[in-house]
């Protein structure tokens, strides 16, 4: 029989090294590790970076006089799954994804958001190791997506609500494409299907807002590294940071 080691019944981060209080109850979550900094750098007022480990960098400031969390997970579900895990440990109540994808449909333009009520995901995977045998529902807090729309909207982009795609491979999605548009996904990205999934496990709240850098019916999309897509992306994060101050922690 298989011994649980006193770690484990501890569920103590072991990637996300903090202190006690470095983690605020509302978190913006990232996959780039970049535009975690960037975020930090000029949209939180006296941003403290709090952890680097592993590749997680995370900075706790001030937004709007609240107190706020910008971290990074990753590439994928399972890099998401421990930094969702972990900073739950840590104090996390409400979580916004803040990422980029692309669109699955034509009248989605390079520059819209997403704002995604939920994620499909291949069978198995990270979703599959919390909840084996059945097909989770991947759904995100209604009160969190209704919000969201509201603020990037007074943000000035074009918003739309929609099923997305979570992908576990992003060199293999090619395939797929036609599937996922006819069954209604509006786009595909990489991390959403797990965090709304560890997040209604763990009971916090959770959403996403995705910026569209690229139409994969159109073949529209940013150059990577431009000014336009960075500014873009600043204004989705004031919008998403916007969006954690104003909802309540209950």
């Amino acid at each position: 029989m298989f011994k649980v080691s006193k770690h484990v019944l501890a569920a103590k981060p072991c990637h996300i090294l903090v202190r006690p209080g470095d983690i605020a109850e509302r978190v913006l979550v990232v996959g780039d590790l970049g535009r975690a900094n960037s975020i930090a750098k000029e949209l939180l007022k006296k941003a403290k970076l709090v952890n680097s480990n592993r590749g997680f960098n995370t900075y706790t400031g001030y937004f709007e006089g609240t107190k706020v969390t910008v971290a990074t997970h990753g590439i994928g579900g399972p890099s998401a799954a421990i930094a969702i895990e972990e900073l739950v440990m840590l104090g996390a109540r409400l979580i916004i994804r803040l990422g980029t994808c692309g669109g699955l449909i034509e009248e989605i333009k390079v520059g819209d958001v997403v704002v995604a009520i939920g994620a499909s995901y291949p069978p198995g995977g990270a979703v599959g190791m919390y909840a084996p045998r059945i097909c989770y529902p991947a759904v995100s807090d209604p009160e969190v997506t209704l919000e969201l729309q509201k603020a990037l909207s007074e943000e000035g982009f074009r918003v739309w609500r929609g099923l997305v795609a979570s992908s576990d491979a992003f060199h293999a999605e090619e395939a797929n494409l036609p599937t996922w548009s006819s069954l209604g996904m509006i786009a595909v990205e990489m991390e959403c299907a797990t965090i709304f999934t560890v997040a209604r496990l763990r009971k916090l709240k959770a959403g996403a807002a995705l910026l569209i850098i690229d139409n994969l019916a159109t073949g529209d999309f940013f150059s990577s590294g431009s000014e336009e897509r960075r500014l873009l992306e600043l204004k989705a994060a004031r919008g998403s940071l916007r969006t954690l101050v104003r909802l309540p922690i209950e």
